[in-house]
């Protein structure tokens, strides 16, 4: 008995019949995986008539063999917008290329329905290069159309929360800047033989800030202002900001002393806030005494751990007005709070403003801007009111950018410059 090349221990007969049973599993495999395999397989003439089509295909489109090969092309199972889309584009773009892959199409499904499809073409040509028939595998597109409906909903879904989440936002920051406004004057109200300006730099739209300022009338004719900064950012800071705004209103009230009224308000935080979360704050309170017949201003004030008060003079000097020994308002039961005073004459202005100006950051070393560098700003401003100082300090503030990151309040209060006396005309 003959043995075979392959494998020399089994017979040649043998081994013949077992290529013979190999050949038809294969034969047998690769028809049984053409007709059910999980994506549609049709071949087309160039005419778009169907020549072979998979049992797959059929069972999509609900028809029979007999119905569709010889019979149909691909187009009559096209949906108007898909039969246009293919005639205009797919073809042109398959005859050009001589493959085009995973096109999204809609085929017409038993029962009116649409089955979403991906559809892959390939052109096959002849020896001398001619188009003879077009290879095209369907890939059913409903779970991916089904994943890119819930990616869709997502991001719908996402994009109103985004809306609702900057609308609400957008609300929020309009309530902030009410109740920020809330905690200052809406206008400074006219002082005579004064000018009275003022301005409020806020830092962040989404926080409340801590600075406060106010003017207002002690009897017929005097006058306080005070202008502080309370510690920390938010609601908390803003329920301390109310609440010495009042207090030194009401202080000031009883009694007109600046060291008593900062004393008053020294007492009203430590006492309200020493238990739990203790807040301080600074703050300059001063009581004006205009003397109209002489054109002047006597100013008597105190400060509780604020920066100095800056006098501004008609002749371009600038000096800040020492307060020693002020400590921060609300630490200590029994603080000690030290009194200043000062004239203002004609062109003479005193300037009150928060940290947020001086511990800017400027400059490539982003150095704090600090307090010489604003005396040095101030006396270069000649001949300055109350108005043109604050005007010029916005733009100061405006130049700092991004190294402003605090909130900023000033307060300037002047004596404003006499008017130029006309002289009449003697033609003598």
């Amino acid at each position: 008995m003959g043995r075979t090349a392959q494998n020399p221990e089994r017979p040649e007969g043998e081994e013949e019949a077992t290529n013979a049973v190999f050949s038809s599993l294969l034969e047998d495999t690769a028809e049984e995986l053409y007709e059910s395999a999980p994506c549609g397989y049709l071949s087309t003439l160039m005419d778009g008539t169907i020549a072979r089509i998979n049992g797959t295909l059929l069972g999509w489109l609900g028809l029979t063999r007999e119905e569709v090969v010889g019979r149909k092309r691909l187009t009559d199972f096209l949906t108007v917008g898909g039969r246009l889309y293919h005639e205009t584009h797919f073809a042109p773009l398959l005859r050009m290329q001589g493959k085009i892959s995973e096109i999204a199409l809609e085929l017409k499904a038993p029962g009116g329905r649409r089955l979403p499809v991906l559809v892959t073409s390939t052109l096959k040509t002849s020896s001398d290069g001619e188009p003879i028939l077009i290879r095209t595998t369907v890939f059913d597109a409903r779970q991916r159309r089904a994943y890119e409906g819930e990616l869709l909903r997502e991001r719908r879904a996402a994009e109103e929360a985004r809306r609702r989440a900057e609308s609400d936002r957008e609300r929020l920051r309009e309530a902030l800047a009410v109740l920020q406004q809330s905690l200052l004057p809406a206008a400074l109200p006219p002082v005579p033989g004064m000018e009275a300006a003022s301005y409020y730099h806020t830092a962040s739209v989404d926080r409340l800030g801590g600075d406060f300022y106010d003017l207002f009338p002690l009897d017929d004719k005097r006058w306080a202002f005070f202008l502080g900064d309370v510690c920390g950012k938010g609601p908390q800071a803003a329920a301390v900001t109310s609440l010495a705004r009042y207090t030194l209103r009401a202080a000031a009230l009883h009694d007109r002393d600046p060291t008593a009224v900062l004393t008053t308000l020294n007492t009203v935080l430590h006492e309200r806030f020493t238990s739990g979360d203790p807040r301080y704050c600074t703050a300059i309170f001063g009581v004006l005494e205009p003397d109209t017949a002489a054109g002047t201003v006597a100013v008597h004030l105190a400060s509780g751990g604020h920066p100095p008060a800056l006098v501004v003079r008609a002749d371009g000097r600038a000096d800040y007005l020492p307060t020693p020994g002020g400590l921060l308002i609300g630490i200590l039961p029994h603080p000690h709070f030290t009194p200043a005073g000062t004239i203002l004459g004609p062109g003479d202005t005193l300037l009150l403003y928060t940290d947020g100006l001086t511990e800017a950051r400027v400059g490539t070393n982003r150095e704090l801007y600090g307090e010489e560098a604003l005396r040095a700003f101030t006396a270069g401003i000649a001949q300055a009111g109350a108005h043109e100082l604050v005007t010029a300090l916005t733009g100061l503030l405006d130049g700092f950018g991004e190294g402003l990151d605090d909130d900023t309040a000033l307060l300037a209060l002047g004596v404003p410059r006499p008017l130029p006396v006309a002289r009449e005309y003697d033609p003598t």
